[in-house]
C-alpha cells in the first residue's frame, strides 16, 4: 500500500497482523459497541474483534529513504510467545520495494515498545548488530531518558537486544521532540503513551500527512477518544494528547497513517456528531 505526498512517497511494509491483542490493549472495545460504528467494518473481524496491524512506513523523497519504527524483529527473546524468535519476510519484503538495509539512510521510532524498534537490530553470527549500517537512528532524547530508569522488562530483552546496539556503534541521535529531520519530514511531541512519544509529519508540495505512532491503537479511538490503552504509561496524558490530535487535524486536506490500523490503514478525519470517524 502507497501513497503520495507532493514530491514524498509513503509505503506500508507490514510485518503481522492480529485480531487476538485488541481486547487486551482496548479492553473497553467490546464487540457490542464496536458493533455499534457504522464505518469500522475493514478494522474488525467477522466477530467484530479488533485488528491490529504491526507496520513499518518507509518513505521516500527526492534525495533519501526513511524507516519509520522497525516493527518486532527476527530471533528476539520476547516474553510474547507469538513473537519470541518470530521468523517474518519483513527484509525481503522491504528489498522488493528497492530498498535495501544499505540504503536506509535515517530510522525515525517514534518511541521504544517492543513493536516500534525490533529490526533496529539483527542476529548477526550471535551478537545484535545495526540492520541498517548507514542510517541515522533518531530517538526522541525525553523517551531514551525515560528508558535509562525504567525497569520494565514485560516484553523481555528490548532496549538491550534492539535500541542499546545501536548506542554501542554510534549510530544513535538523540534529537529533540519538534527536531526537523528533513524540509518535508519532522517530528512533534505527542507524549502520553510513553514520555517522549513522537508523531512524524510530512510537508510537501502543499499537501500534508501524519504519522501518529500510538497515539492510537485502533481507529475506534476516534469515536471513543477516552478509551485508553493498557499500554499507555500516563492514561490521563494520552487522552489530552489524542483530544488535541483529534481537533487539530479533523476536516482538515491531511492525511493520517494509523502506525496500528490494518485494512486502509490511512484517511483523512472528519467529524460525526459529537466525535469523530477516519474517512477512508
Amino acid at each position: 500500500m502507497r501513497w503520495q505526498i507532493g514530491d514524498v512517497s509513503i509505503t506500508r511494509i507490514v510485518e503481522v497482523t492480529s485480531s487476538s491483542l485488541g481486547a487486551h490493549i482496548l479492553p473497553q472495545a467490546t464487540p457490542d459497541l464496536i458493533a455499534e460504528i457504522p464505518w469500522i467494518r475493514p478494522f474488525v473481524d467477522e466477530r467484530n474483534a479488533l485488528v491490529m496491524s504491526f507496520h513499518s512506513f518507509l518513505i521516500e523523497t527526492r534525495e533519501t529513504k526513511l524507516l519509520v519504527d522497525t516493527c518486532i524483529g527476527n530471533d528476539k527473546n520476547l516474553n510474547y510467545p507469538k513473537w519470541n524468535q518470530m521468523k517474518s519476510s519483513f527484509l525481503s519484503d522491504l528489498e522488493s520495494l528497492d530498498a535495501s538495509t544499505a540504503q536506509i539512510e535515517a530510522v525515525l521510532c517514534t518511541h521504544m515498545h517492543v513493536d516500534h524498534v525490533g529490526w533496529n537490530t539483527r542476529l548477526v553470527d550471535g551478537k545484535w548488530l545495526p540492520t541498517f549500517p548507514n542510517a541515522r537512528y533518531l530517538y526522541a532524547r525525553d523517551e531514551w531518558d525515560h528508558w535509562q530508569y525504567d525497569e520494565d522488562d514485560s516484553y523481555g530483552a528490548v532496549i538491550e537486544e534492539s535500541v542499546q546496539p545501536i548506542f554501542d556503534q554510534g549510530l544513535a541521535h538523540l534529537v529533540e521532540s519538534n527536531c526537523e529531520v528533513t524540509d518535508e519530514i519532522s517530528l512533534f511531541p505527542t507524549p502520553g503513551h510513553t514520555p517522549g512519544h513522537v508523531s512524524v509529519k510530512i510537508d510537501s508540495r502543499g499537501e500534508e500527512a501524519v504519522i501518529t505512532g500510538d497515539i492510537f491503537h485502533h481507529p475506534c479511538q476516534m469515536t471513543h477518544e477516552d478509551w485508553c490503552a493498557t499500554a499507555d504509561l500516563d492514561e490521563s496524558r494520552a487522552l489530552a494528547t489524542r483530544s488535541k490530535f483529534l481537533r487539530q487535524f479533523a476536516d482538515r486536506p491531511v492525511l493520517v497513517l494509523g502506525t496500528h490500523f490494518a485494512g486502509p490503514t490511512a484517511g483523512r478525519i472528519v467529524s460525526d456528531k459529537d466525535a469523530f470517524r477516519l474517512d477512508y
